[in-house]
């Protein structure tokens, strides 16, 4: 069946940098995707893959004078993002695009009650011209959306648990109905219980206000339950993608992706033994030749350091390795 779902966000290119007098960290290394609209896409890798500075990236909140995107588009409904003014990126942050960062514990205002600050946002981005009252109303709404009575709009952080600070974050989020939400590991600071809580209303929110989502996450489980599709990062590359079923069925992997896998505790294994990938991520101030994961790889070839790997296409599993360079479709 053909997916006539319009494209929403693309992303060629994009390479992005933090530059200091002393080192240049390449943080992500000429990477491009898409999504379409009402998809959710994972984005999964270890600590300094480079998946936060890409979500950075698309809403260009970047550290000012460090942060460089030295090449690339970000194509947002057909427009170039790079290429806004602040105007025009302030009616975009909040309104079309929101995020959610990595701990709720540090993105609330403390000295604003948590009613204001969802306010703030439609009172920012007052497209509809509500009045106060509307305004108050949404509050509400928002609020009840997420699991929150209403009558707590006039409470501060620091007396909601670190679970309900997430929802009140989600709620701001949510606010002015964007058409794209990117979550940044927004389970991380949260114990199991609370993160399965989260995930599930975060699905059903997707779901019921028809948002686009990418999921920055090093937690497969949760990729496996509520993403479409998966992009495996490594050292500021995309180094396999497909869909969820290609990830997560099929045979042939990257051998990252196999030690992503190799990682996680089976309940079916007689073994109590995890299977971790060996060394370390690679200094991002001198990245190695070829491929980046070569000194840390198991099946690691000659070519492997020396040429950078060809992406290898099968259907819509892509995979950048030397070793299924022979399964590339012509």
């Amino acid at each position: 069946m053909e997916d006539n779902k319009k494209t929403l966000l693309e992303i060629e290119d994009l390479d992005v940098i933090y530059q200091t007098d002393l080192e240049t960290v390449h943080a992500v290394n000429g990477i491009s995707f898409s999504m379409k609209q009402g998809e959710t896409l994972g984005l999964v890798g270890e600590t300094g893959a480079g998946k936060s500075t890409t979500a950075l990236s698309i809403l260009r909140l970047l550290a000012e004078n460090t942060g460089k995107i030295r090449k690339g588009k970000i194509l947002f409904n057909g427009e170039n993002i790079l290429d806004m003014n602040k105007l025009e990126l302030q009616c975009l942050r909040g309104e079309k695009i929101s995020m959610i960062f990595q701990d709720p514990m540090t993105s609330l205002n403390p000295v604003l009650t948590v009613g204001k600050q969802i306010a703030e946002v439609l009172e920012l981005h007052n497209q509809k011209h509500l009045s106060a009252h509307q305004i108050e109303e949404r509050v509400d709404e928002m609020l009840r959306l997420v699991g929150i009575s209403s009558e707590r709009k006039h409470d501060y952080p620091h007396q909601f648990s670190g679970g309900m600070k997430q929802r009140v974050v989600i709620a701001i989020a949510l606010a002015c109905q964007p058409q794209l939400l990117i979550a940044d590991e927004p389970t991380t600071a949260l114990d199991v219980t609370i993160q399965a809580q989260v995930i599930d209303m975060m699905e059903k929110l997707k779901s019921q206000l028809n948002t686009s989502m990418i999921l920055i996450t090093h937690d497969l489980g949760i990729v496996a339950e509520i993403c479409d599709n998966v992009a495996i990062m490594y050292a500021g590359e995309i180094i396999e993608r497909g869909t969820v079923y290609d990830i997560f069925e099929n045979e042939d992997h990257h051998p990252y992706t196999e030690g992503l896998f190799g990682s996680i505790p089976r309940l079916d294994d007689e073994t109590d033994r995890l299977k971790p990938i060996k060394g370390l991520m690679p200094d991002p101030t001198r990245l190695p030749e070829g491929c980046k994961f070569s000194p840390r790889c198991p099946k690691c070839m000659e070519i492997c350091k020396k040429e950078q790997p060809p992406a290898c296409r099968k259907g819509t599993h892509e995979i950048c390795c030397h070793l299924y360079r022979k399964n590339d479709e012509k």
